[in-house]
């Protein structure tokens, strides 16, 4: 097969366990991912206090999965990734932005968010990993319970 055509499939099934990692709250797997230096920055957060601030910014793997599984904790939740425009820009490097959608039950607050995820990987020891992570949002809706 196509090694083009092999790592498009591949990044695409890794934003898959992406996702439905992080939505069965399974950290240790969902570490996978990353790349140990990780830089993630969300706009528009689900979050659990009208008090505490809209965007989040993480740096290194370790703050990535200690700061979201703290904020899921109680949480179900539901994302989406769909449409993806991934650009191969050599062997082991790749870009993408994903239309996204996510539905998150928090204790207090039942949050939906539209919008995009701009993503940077690596292909490391064969396998890529999410390098670098914006999600931008187009609308957010939080309803406080």
């Amino acid at each position: 097969m196509d090694q083009q055509l092999t790592d498009l499939e591949d990044i695409r099934q890794l934003k898959s366990r992406y996702f439905r990692l992080m939505d069965t709250q399974q950290w240790v797997p969902w570490t996978d991912c990353f790349t140990s230096d990780i830089f993630a920055v969300y706009e528009g957060c689900p979050r659990p206090s009208k008090d505490l601030p809209l965007n989040i910014t993480c740096e290194g793997r370790d703050a990535l999965i200690s700061g979201v599984s703290i904020l899921m904790e109680g949480a179900k939740s539901m994302h989406q990734g769909f449409m993806p425009e991934i650009e191969l820009l050599d062997a082991n490097n790749a870009k993408a932005i994903w239309a996204m959608f996510d539905y998150v039950r928090l204790p207090t607050c039942h949050f939906k968010g539209w919008g995009h995820y701009h993503e940077d990987y690596v292909k490391e020891a064969g396998a890529w990993k999410i390098k670098k992570i914006h999600l931008t949002r187009l609308h957010t809706e939080e309803d406080w319970v």
